[in-house]
């Protein structure tokens, strides 16, 4: 697990995208903003994990479920969005 908190600076959306695509990761965020840079601009990613208005503490347990349960179409470029008793799957 990477946290751009702890990165030295802010890199930016864009970086952040980047860096989890060339690193093989599934990039987990709060931010929509990620899925306007993957649908609107085409940028190639390993799957987003987006996480919409849950506790701190579910957060974990909803990321862990989402990885077991589709890892074929993360694996694939999905962005699965996850809220409070509802999970949507975006295939490319």
């Amino acid at each position: 697990v990477t946290a751009a908190i702890d990165w030295p600076r802010d890199p930016g959306d864009e970086e952040i995208l980047s860096a989890a695509r060339s690193e093989g990761r599934v990039l987990v965020t709060l931010d929509k903003d990620f899925g306007e840079l993957v649908i609107g601009k085409g940028r190639l990613h390993h799957g987003i994990i987006r996480l919409v208005n849950l506790a701190s503490h579910q957060q974990a347990a909803s990321c862990v479920h989402v990885v077991e349960a589709h890892p074929e179409d993360l694996m694939n470029g999905a962005i699965i969005t996850v809220e409070a008793g509802r999970l949507r799957v975006r295939t490319p």
